[in-house]
């Protein structure tokens, strides 16, 4: 038992002592993702976007996105606190943004609202709220664990949030092999859709705590409209 643990803590180590000359990742995949959510937004109807333009989020994100990019071009190495500020912002804007549409539409849902009559609206905007929230919450993981994507690019991290499987199994993967924004939608997503635990471990209680946020919100938004939809239907 003392060697097994022994073995998975020293396989650990070894994957973030190879990164240690790693650079970062590039940027673009967390870019689409940011500007997926703006199109995801337009989607919505009216009713689930307060009444705003169909691409003002999208230009708000893009906008921020760009101040990112300026910041830190190309892969992702600068660990600037205005960069991780404005980092955070911007996620936290479409967290705020998609909880308060999926909040709208429990409510409309609730009250039986006219456009939820339409189970093509209804699935079209349960869908895009569903998709944003996993983005959203991958996100997060991706900019919390180890101090963000910069920190971790440059080596070791001592105190990770989240362990993959290749930490545990370094022999699998390049040498100088760490979780980059993929990795983290992956969780996000597998989170979302088995509501249970993935084959990524949380070793935080908040962490643990996010995780069951995101599996509550999709539940929730999963149910109501599918339970809704298939009443129409009928």
């Amino acid at each position: 038992m003392d060697e097994g643990g022994s073995s998975r803590r020293w396989s650990i180590g070894a994957v973030r002592r190879k990164g240690a000359g790693a650079v970062g990742e590039p940027r673009w995949p967390m870019a689409v993702a940011v500007l997926a959510t703006g199109v995801l937004r337009a989607a919505l109807p009216t009713q689930l976007r307060s009444g705003d333009s169909r691409w003002l989020y999208l230009i708000v994100v893009a906008v921020l996105l760009t101040v990112l990019i300026v910041g830190d071009p190309g892969r992702i190495d600068r660990d600037k606190r205005w960069l991780r500020v404005t980092t955070v912002s911007l996620i936290g804007l479409i967290t705020l943004v998609n909880a308060t549409a999926a909040v709208k539409l429990v409510i409309n849902i609730l009250n039986t609202a006219s456009f939820t009559n339409n189970a093509h609206v209804l699935l079209v905007s349960g869908a895009a709220i569903w998709l944003t929230n996993v983005i959203a919450f991958g996100l997060w993981y991706w900019d919390v664990d180890g101090g963000g994507a910069a920190v971790r690019a440059r080596g070791p991290v001592p105190h990770p949030t989240f362990v993959f499987p290749e930490m545990i199994n370094p022999q699998f993967v390049h040498a100088g092999w760490y979780p980059k924004f993929v990795d983290y939608l992956h969780l996000s997503f597998t989170a979302a859709t088995a509501f249970s635990p993935t084959d990524v471990s949380a070793l935080k209680p908040w962490a643990k705590l996010m995780m069951m946020a995101e599996e509550s919100i999709s539940l929730v938004v999963a149910l109501l409209v599918v339970a809704r939809a298939v009443n129409i239907l009928k």
